[in-house]
């Protein structure tokens, strides 16, 4: 059974990797073994619920680590509701000056760069060439403001290439005053 369902894995791989064409040509050949079909089927459904889990896991882990900050700054904002109402890969939390506090495990994942690396800087160490300075202009303006905001910007990964970044931020205040930033980040087309 072992080796029929590694076949089936195998097919299954090269199935997909067919034009419509190709299939077409061929499908009259395949020979349908309904028990390795009925298990990768399973298997499908308990990989979909699985990386679910993991993406759930991992937003829950992100809420428990900046409701934690915030208790300790005593930001008002409801970091959970802006959590889970807005999508984002990567998370920054700044202080007043933009100087990196702590990012999400999503950081490292869209920008390349490990964690620890962020910490300490400023979020421009990931502009570059391609990064307008209208827009940085833009931003510095808006962050001045104190009120939320979307901007979009062209970022650079660690490995030198660039990509198109929506930045939603959204102040953290303390008695009406901000104190920090957090950053929604994630890349678009």
């Amino acid at each position: 059974m072992k080796n029929a369902i590694t076949e089936m894995k195998s097919l299954d791989i090269y199935v997909n990797s067919l034009s419509v064409k190709q299939y077409e040509e061929i499908k009259g050949s395949l020979v349908s073994d309904n028990r390795a079909r009925v298990n990768m089927l399973s298997f499908d459904i308990h990989l979909q619920n699985y990386n679910f889990l993991c993406e759930e896991s991992s937003l829950q882990q992100d809420i428990f680590s900046l409701q934690n900050l915030a208790k300790k700054f005593t930001w008002k904002s409801n970091i959970e509701q802006i959590l889970s109402k807005n999508s984002f890969e990567a998370l920054i939390l700044t202080d007043i000056d933009r100087n990196i506090l702590w990012v999400n495990d999503g950081f490292s994942k869209m920008t390349g760069y490990p964690k620890n690396y962020a910490i300490r800087k400023t979020p421009n160490f990931l502009q570059g060439n391609a990064t307008s300075d209208t827009v940085r202009s833009r931003i510095r303006k808006k962050l001045a403001l104190g009120n939320p905001f979307k901007e979009v910007i062209i970022n650079h990964k660690k490995d030198k290439t660039q990509y198109k970044c929506e930045i939603h931020i959204f102040p953290l205040k303390d008695n009406d005053e901000v104190t920090h930033f957090l950053a929604l980040e994630r890349q678009i087309a």
